[in-house]
């Protein structure tokens, strides 16, 4: 494969200063030669990533992609347009229409159920009007969508799919569209497909295991509202069972989100609120009197001393009541102690290194698992990422193997001689062993890329 853009091309980037989409601009641009258009709304925040780039190679513009005008002048005669600016479920609808009235192909990394259903719905539109549109184009959905047929490939028939992924701990410096994303998908109706038809279940209630990273065994994960159950039936009809599950790395983390998300849910808070919190909890973590202040108080919740949690009590013993979006933080870590999926003590170490100003070490991953027959014999094959953290250079963070599997995905939209018109998940036009040698076009070593467990 090689680079199919020239320097006439032009490339626009909408929400480039974001911080997956400064991922993609930079591992894109080196296997590209096209013009790059870095538009936000915040043209400061894109100084530093203009200096990275070749000089002459990116310009960039001041927009407010609601203004209607502005955008159709931004992304008028581009070779594509790549939406990085989330929520998507505010988004992609003004710069999908903007793209279909001009005419020019589209691509995004969208990771909502409701905009991607409401993107699928515009294919016959699309295709009308002779414009490709490539969504879930990240890591969930996205590589995820690719693992997935990637791994039933190795299988005669499919009766089940999980789509795993895994975030480590990024603090500091996770962004509001993340947090505000996770909020979305941490409580709520979760669109999946079950006995082989659409179903609607509780999000983050369901849960299962699987070996997300390296030798360290089984991870606990939670299934999350994410388009993957949505999308992969077209292509998977007669599978039982696909789902998503995903988790937070360390594990309190998924308490935290479960309790804000049930809180927004039920409009105990807003989501601004929740957001706001969240933002100061992992990018200013509260010292040792704020998480005193925080705890205290809560003995009530514990009926009849069932948790022992003395050692909890010394750390709190003179605080004062939980108010606010932290009671409910709180209140989703004391569940997680009562359904065992954390221990007192797993709690108190999260709560010290925090106090401490100290990540955990970061683990992080994508992981499918299909499970089948092979020659007329049950199988199971899974397919995940193969090194993450500190010396990785697709899953250092999710920022990065977002940003660069989009980049990968863009080399691929942009390839020479495409025909496509319509609206198209990944799994309906990207073809792994393709995808995997426009990850390397863009970077990656190939020994990170994917490796495969059978049984």
């Amino acid at each position: 494969m090689t680079s199919s853009t020239t320097s006439a091309d032009r490339v626009v980037f909408i929400g480039a200063a974001g911080e997956m989409c400064r991922v993609a601009i930079e591992r894109f641009a080196t296997a590209s030669n096209a013009l790059l258009i870095l538009a936000d709304i915040n043209t400061d925040a894109l100084e530093p990533l203009l200096a990275k780039l070749p000089a002459g190679r990116a310009t960039t513009k001041k927009l407010d992609l609601f203004d209607e005008a502005s955008l159709h002048d931004t992304i008028i005669g581009a070779a594509l347009v790549v939406l990085g600016a989330g929520p998507y479920a505010r988004t992609s609808g003004p710069v999908l229409a903007a793209c279909l009235k001009a005419k020019v192909p589209y691509l995004d990394f969208d990771d909502d159920v409701e905009s991607t259903t409401a993107a699928l719905a515009l294919h016959e539109k699309a295709r009308d009007a002779g414009v490709p549109c490539y969504i879930g184009c990240g890591a969930s959905p996205g590589m995820s969508n690719v693992l997935a047929v990637d791994a039933v490939g190795d299988l005669d028939t499919v009766d089940t799919i999980d789509l795993c992924w895994l975030v480590g701990d990024e603090r500091p410096g996770i962004g509001k569209a993340v947090l505000e994303h996770l909020m979305h998908i941490a409580a709520g109706p979760c669109l999946t497909w079950v006995n082989g038809k659409p179903s609607l279940n509780e999000s983050w209630v369901e849960t299962g295991y699987a070996p997300m990273v390296g030798q360290c065994g089984e991870t606990l994960l939670h299934e999350t509202a994410h388009p993957e159950p949505v999308t992969l039936p077209r292509l998977f009809p007669g599978t039982s069972r696909i789902r998503c599950l995903g988790g937070l790395d360390p594990a309190p983390f998924n308490g935290i989100a479960r309790g804000l998300g049930t809180a927004v849910r039920r409009q105990a808070l807003s989501m601004d609120e929740a957001v706001s919190f969240l933002l100061s909890l992992v990018n200013n973590p509260p010292s040792y009197s704020g998480w005193t202040d925080a705890l205290g108080g809560l003995t009530g919740h514990f009926r009849g001393g069932d948790i022992t949690i003395k050692e909890l009590w010394h750390l709190v013993a003179k605080g004062t009541h939980a108010v606010g979006p932290w009671r409910y933080a709180l209140m989703g870590m004391i569940d997680q102690i009562r359904s065992g999926e954390c221990t007192v003590g797993e709690i108190l170490s999260f709560i010290a290194s925090s106090v401490r100003g100290q990540p955990a070490p970061y683990r992080g991953s994508l992981l499918v698992r299909a499970i089948g027959s092979r020659q007329g014999h049950p199988a199971v094959v899974i397919k995940r990422t193969a090194k993450c953290g500190e010396g990785s250079y697709l899953m250092k963070d999710m920022a990065s193997i977002t940003g660069t599997a989009c980049a990968a995905f863009m080399v691929m939209a942009l390839e020479p001689g495409q025909k496509r018109t319509g609206v198209f998940a990944p799994e309906d036009w990207a073809k792994p062993q393709a995808f995997y040698q426009a990850l390397e076009q863009v970077g990656t070593p190939r020994e990170e890329i994917v490796e495969c467990l059978t049984s």
